[in-house]
Order: structure tokens, then sequence, then C-alpha cells
């Protein structure tokens, strides 16, 4: 299902307080009625906005409604309903989704010269009687307020706004002024300098895998994370467009980084290993048929242009059709490619049924949809899949969505007679590349190794080349899909980064643990971490009972793992105290070099330390050590040491510690006259 794309104003400004309801007109923000039916619905046409309420409204005990209209729309038509709806007399509030593009057919320009001000003045002149501006950056006004009385407010105080504007006995508008996510994407691949340099990022540690962000952003690029520990939630850095909505969520796990880059780690493929072989390329006399199938935004069309362009520098024939759809909008996105010899005739652009001699599917969900499905074949279809599931919008309001992977391969298997590669492109991509937009092409690179397009190199070369866009990026993708066709411990091994103290740096394929005695060594060294030896220890005896107690009944060791797990959160009670150890761990400096390189900082959240934080507390990291680290390491000291630090001495105590090392022990001042209290309130003191 289409959903509004990653850091889209609509995901927020669409939002209503509870016991309100609003109505839905043309444009992205329509999708609303089937992200939020709770809220959401009656859809009407341009220009129609509203006018099903002003009839309603005689005739309910409903006092008010929103009604949320595009700015492309407002300047279309949409004035003219705003303008009945006065005459009217109505109690309604217009929402006038100021973003600055027509989004939903490809992020046009408006038909007509359209600003803040200028809707401010429509709406003054039609004689509404109240207007709120509503922005992202409020700052932007500074140097061009609004007209008098014309407050602006920030996004943050968008459901205090709508409650006031519920009870004002009239029309109101709202004008919620953010830009389109996508277009300022856009723009920032175009002009550098328009970047924000600074990301979100998520301790998977001190993650509980609430979803409380994914409620709060409804963003497509927060996803899940799984891990030994359970569900986490991870934001992936290839698609975010810094909106900044996630970190609303009252939650400890976010951290800022703010500079730097996000980090590749490889080298050019051909520097990794042997020189590739060039394959036997696949014969176009009967006709070569390619699907690829993916979504929008990840440049599935950008690839199937590519191919087209290489046939056409090859000599062959060549269409392509491509089926997009709500593409823009994380919809299923697939291209038919039909390859025949020079003067040969084109048959139909669309494949039929089992007519795929290739699949490409970037995206495991559409590739084992019943549309691509229906093009494959036993004994004919060659498909390559990413193995990894990327989220649809259900996951922004299920926690534990889970579309099981497993079952969508074994179909794609069955249906292709065996002819299958499950590949997890994305991860290895994203690691060799930093960037996930890289696995179309690296996909692309092992097919074609495979022998499965026929194309040859120099002509695709030429037609990246053509492309203008990221050409050594793609280049490099593609070279490294290939390698992983021929070699493929030579690119895992460059995607799983250097290795520090004997550990990976990035924990390339984590996998759930089953046996019992794994289970208890990573939970024991986590305890032991947490506390010390004895408390470890009094996990391990505790489970060995239940093993033993286990073996009696013939639970075949399921009672022992549900008792290891289970018994570890009990114990492992993550306070202030644990998640500042958490944060001052190597492994938390090791996760954020493996993801970003170059001169950055790190603010963290704790709200405690927020004011002081944000003043003071911004420091290069892995240069000079910061208060906000000094203190987190101190907490994280003090609470394996048996003594804390009362709040009230954090900064103190932090300042003078600002030097010492990660590993210190013992605490440096005594507790005020609540030190046994918190002591004894604390889970893992008790014996």
């Amino acid at each position: 299902m289409p959903n509004f794309c990653s850091g889209c104003p609509h995901n927020t400004s669409t939002v209503v307080p509870e016991g309100s309801r609003a109505m839905a007109g043309i444009g992205c923000h329509g999708m609303a009625m089937w992200i939020r039916p709770e809220s959401t619905g009656t859809i009407t046409h341009m220009g129609g906005e509203g006018m099903l309420w002003v009839g309603q409204s005689p005739f309910t005990a409903e006092k008010h409604v929103f009604v949320n209209i595009g700015d492309g729309t407002f300047f279309h038509s949409g004035s003219l309903a705003l303008r009945q709806a006065v005459a009217a007399k109505s109690r309604i509030t217009y929402k006038v989704l100021f973003n600055g593009y027509v989004s939903m057919t490809g992020g046009q320009p408006h038909d007509g010269d359209l600003s803040v001000q200028k809707v401010v003045d429509i709406a003054r002149a039609e004689g509404v009687g109240r207007v709120v501006v509503v922005a992202d950056d409020p700052s932007r006004y500074r140097d061009r307020p609004p007209p008098d009385g014309i407050p602006v407010r920030p996004r943050t105080e968008l459901d205090d706004v709508q409650r006031e504007l519920r009870e004002f006995d009239g029309v109101s508008v709202l004008i919620y002024d953010q830009a389109c996510a996508t277009e300022m994407r856009r723009q920032r691949k175009k002009n550098p300098a328009l970047d924000i340099p600074k990301r979100t990022w998520i301790h998977p540690e001190v993650c509980e895998g609430c979803g409380d962000c994914g409620v709060k952003s409804n963003c497509m690029s927060v996803e899940p994370l799984e891990t030994e520990l359970g569900r986490k939630r991870r934001i992936n850095q290839s698609t975010c467009n810094k909106d900044f909505s996630c970190v609303q969520g009252f939650c400890p796990s976010f951290v800022t980084v703010h500079g730097g880059r996000l980090r590749r780690k490889a080298r050019q493929a051909a520097e990794g290993g042997s020189a590739l072989p060039d394959p036997t390329l696949p014969s176009v006399e009967r006709g070569w048929n390619v699907v690829l199938a993916g979504i929008g935004g990840t440049g599935i069309v950008t690839v199937g242009a590519m191919l087209a362009q290489a046939a056409h520098l090859d000599g062959l024939r060549a269409s392509v059709l491509d089926l997009t759809g709500m593409a823009q909008k994380y919809g299923a996105v697939m291209s038919h490619l039909r390859f025949l010899p020079a003067g040969a005739t084109l048959p139909s652009s669309r494949l039929a049924a089992g007519e795929a001699d290739a699949v490409i599917g970037c995206d495991l969900i559409v590739a084992a949809g019943q549309e691509a499905l229906s093009k494959m074949a036993p004994g004919r279809t060659f498909a390559v899949v990413n193995s990894a599931v990327i989220p649809t919008g259900d996951f922004t309001r299920q926690p534990d969505w889970d579309p099981d992977a497993a079952s969508l391969i074994e179909r794609l298997r069955a249906r292709t007679g065996g002819a299958l590669h499950a590949v997890d492109a994305e991860r290895i991509a994203t690691a060799l590349q930093g960037d996930s937009i890289a696995t179309n092409m690296f996909l692309l690179g092992f097919a074609w190794q495979h022998g499965r397009v026929p194309v040859t190199l120099a002509s695709l070369e030429k037609a990246i080349a053509q492309s203008g866009v990221d050409v050594a990026f793609n280049r490099s993708s593609f070279d490294w899909g290939r390698r992983m066709a021929v070699e493929p411990e030579a690119a895992l091994s460059a995607a799983a980064g250097p290795q520090e103290g004997g550990a990976t740096v990035i924990e390339f394929a984590p996998r759930k643990l089953h046996r019992l005695e794994d289970i208890v060594a990573d939970r024991v060294r986590r305890l032991t971490a947490y506390q010390d030896a004895a408390y470890a220890e009094r996990y391990r005896a505790l489970v060995e009972k239940a093993r033993l107690k286990d073996d009696a009944l013939g639970a075949g060791g399921s009672l022992a793992r549900a008792v290891a797990r289970s018994y570890y959160k009990l114990l492992a009670n993550k306070d202030e105290y644990e998640v500042a150890r958490l944060f001052s761990t190597p492994e938390f400096r090791h996760q954020i070099e493996a993801q970003f390189d170059g001169d950055y900082r790190l603010h963290f959240p704790p709200r405690r330390l927020a004011a002081r934080q944000a003043r003071s507390a911004h420091r290069r990291v892995g240069r000079s050590a910061n208060w906000a680290r000094g203190c987190l390491r101190r907490c994280a000291c003090c609470s394996t040491a048996g003594a804390c630090v009362a709040p009230r001495s954090i900064p103190s105590a932090a300042r003078r510690s600002a030097s010492s090392p990660p590993g210190c022990s013992g605490s440096t001042r005594p507790m005020s006259p609540t030190s046994s209290t918190t002591r004894e309130m604390r889970p893992r003191r008790l014996r």
C-alpha cells in the first residue's frame, strides 16, 4: 500500500486532535484516508473541499471539521470553496498544506505564483475569521513576517493550534508550511549547499522497540532491526529526508550526528580481487525478456532506461514499459523490457504470462506479488532477488508487522523451479557503498555476470556514463554485484569492514541464538558488564535450575530458553545509569564510526542534560571528550561500582571526570543521605 514519503510534511500536517476528523481532497494528502482512516475520510473533487460539510453541518450534532487542501489545489479552485464556506457561515478549519509543489504527479511547480503570504491575503480578503501559520522552521519568517496579526507557530504546537481553531465559531485557516521532502531531496542532490549537516541515529542496545518514533513520524525511514534482544528500530540513512519528526518521541535511544558524512568502506571492486571473467551473454534471436521489480523512489525506472540505451548502443531493438502506479509514494514499480535483433518486429511492450527470461527483484514483496509471479515460468525464468524486506506503511502502525520473508522466497523458488538467487543485496550494497540506492545496480551486476542480461559491458558502461548521475557510484555498485556473483567471499569481506579487537565492526548478518549454551553465554557477558560477575552467576544458577526442570518435563529446551531470555530482561533493568553505560561503551563508538566518517559531533538525548548540552556539550567525536560524554561515563562507572551520583551533582562530577577513561571504577564523591534509598530502589542492587 502506498504511503507518504520519508519526511513528508503530510506525516505531521494531516494529524488532527483526538475527537476531531478531517475531510480529504485531491493530492498526496488524500492518502491519509487509508493511513489514518479513523480520522480522515470523505474525499471530494478539486474546488469542492468542505462543501459536503457546508450541507451537513445544520443537521448534525457535530460542531466542527478540518478540511485538508493542498496549495496547488487551493490556487487552482480551492479558494472558491473557501468563499462558499464563509458565505454559509460554517464552522470549519481549512488546513492549507503548503509544500511548494504539485507533488502527487511528479513535483511540478504551481500553475501560478503562490506564496504563504498570498494565501494569507486571499483568506483575509474572503472574510476568514482567523488565520494561523504553522511552520517546521519559523525562523524563515524573521525577515519576511506575514501580515500583522497573523501568528507563526512551530509545528511542535500543531495540536494546540488545532484545538484552539476548532473552538472558533466560524471559518478559520491553518497554513502548514513545510517543503515537499522528495523535492527537497532532489534540490540537495543538485546543490549540496542546501543539505542539512545533521542525521539521526538509534542506539539499538538502548532502543526497546516500542515503535513510538514510527507513530510520531509515520516515517518510512524508521525501519525494523532484528537483534538477539528482539526487534529494535534503525534509521535508514539512505532514504532519510531529514524531517526529524521521529525524535519527538520520548526516547533516550536517539542520537543526532552533526557534520561528517556516511562512511563508504569499499574500494573499487576491481581492486577487491582477481579480474572478473566475461560471461556468455544470452542470445536474442528469439527475443529475451527481463522484468525489473521494486518500489518507487529507488531507481527502477532509471535502471530500465539504462538497459534500453545499452541495447540501442549494441544495435539491438528494445522496448521498455514502466508500470509505475503510485511509484512516488512507495508504491510497486515494474519495468518490462524486451530485447530483439535489429530489424525484428517488437510485439507488445507488456510481457504476457510466463514470458520473463530474467527477473531482477529489487524488492522482495513486489517480486513475490502476483503480478510479478505471473511473468515467471519454471525452466525458463532466472530470478535474483533482494532478500531483505523493505518495510511498507503497515510497519509504522503495526510494530510487530512481519511479512514472513522466508515464505516469500519459497514462493519465488517454486515459481522459478529453483532458478532463484536470494541475495541480501540491500545490506551488502549499503555496507559497501554507504547508500541503499546502490542495491539496484548491485543486483543488475549480479544478473549480468550470470549471463542473464543481453547487453555488452562496454555499452552498459557507456549508458551509465550517459546518464550523467553518480556515474562512478553506479559503476562501482555494478562491479560489486558482478564480484558477488563470482567471488561472494571477497564481497562479503569488503562489506564487513575492518576488525578491531577481534570483533567485526559491523555485525553483517545478525542471527538469533537458538542453543541454550549460546544464549546463556551471551547474557552472562551482558550482565557482567551491566553489574558484575556475581550478578551474572545469579542468572546462570537460575537458568541451570530451569534446564534441569526442562529435562525432567521433556520440554525439549523450550522452557529453559524462555527462562534464559526472560530472566535476563528482569535483571537488566534499563534505567538512566544503564543507558549511560551503553552510551559510554567502546561498542557504541565502533557502531558510530562504522557508519559515519569525517568531522562530526554527537548530541545526546537525556532530557535532564538537554539544556546544558545545547549550550556547551558539542565537541568533535574522537578529538576531545565533552562534558556530556564524561557525565555518561561517570554515571556508568558509579552504577557498576555500587554507588550513585545524585542528579543534582552530575554536571560538576562530569566536569571533573572529563578526562577519565571509559573503564574507570569507583565513586569519586560521597552520596547524599538519599544514596542508600536510591540503591535499594534499583533492581540491580537487590539480593
